[in-house]
């Protein structure tokens, strides 16, 4: 199903104790710009098909789909074009229109969760914690290809930062596992928490 909508919350049953990220904060990052935080992620993108070639690739005819991934307690949502040439993910506000080939949408903690591996994608899907619409088929084979490859979003990100944010990812990373006990959310892979 591709379509040309606005991005708008999702109201979902949530069946599950899945944390939320807060309204305060969502409120607070609302009026932030999306443009900083693509390049970022843009960046983290290229280098994730750099240091997991076989990420996107293993996406086969889904590598060229648009993927509409939609934290819906975040006051933006994310579209990942996979290409394995060009990767690329771009923050857009809910105001946004947006073309997608696939909709993935839930709690930020729970999507993080799932590429973590410390959710089950299923599970979440048939609790509702997590909505698909559009091409299941393309969502089935970007969780696949993400549970292969094992991603630490953390080190995705610190990595893109160049020696200073790998640097500075060695210093957080105490308190981003103080940050998870807390909120309850998978912040880094649970193999690393260990």
């Amino acid at each position: 199903m591709k379509g040309g909508i606005a991005i708008t919350p999702n109201v979902m049953n949530v069946a599950t104790s899945i944390p939320h990220f807060p309204t305060a904060a969502a409120r607070l990052l609302a009026p932030l710009p999306p443009g900083p935080l693509s390049l970022i992620l843009g960046r983290a993108a290229r280098d994730l098909a750099e240091h997991h070639p076989g990420l996107f690739s293993r996406l086969g005819p889904h590598a060229e789909k648009r993927f509409l991934i939609d934290p819906t307690d975040l006051p933006f949502a994310f579209l990942l074009c996979p290409r394995p040439t060009r990767p690329s993910i771009e923050a857009l506000s809910r105001s946004t229109s947006a073309d997608w080939d696939c909709r993935i949408a839930g709690p930020l903690a729970a999507l993080i969760g799932m590429i973590h591996g410390a959710y089950d994608g299923d599970a979440l899907f048939f609790s509702r914690d997590i909505a698909i619409e559009g091409d299941t088929e393309a969502a089935l084979a970007l969780r696949n290809a993400t549970d292969d490859a094992e991603i630490d979003l953390f080190d995705a990100v610190a990595e893109s930062l160049g020696p200073p944010g790998r640097a500075m990812g060695r210093q957080l990373r105490p308190l981003v596992r103080v940050a998870e006990r807390i909120t309850g959310v998978a912040l880094m892979r649970p193999e690393i928490n260990a």
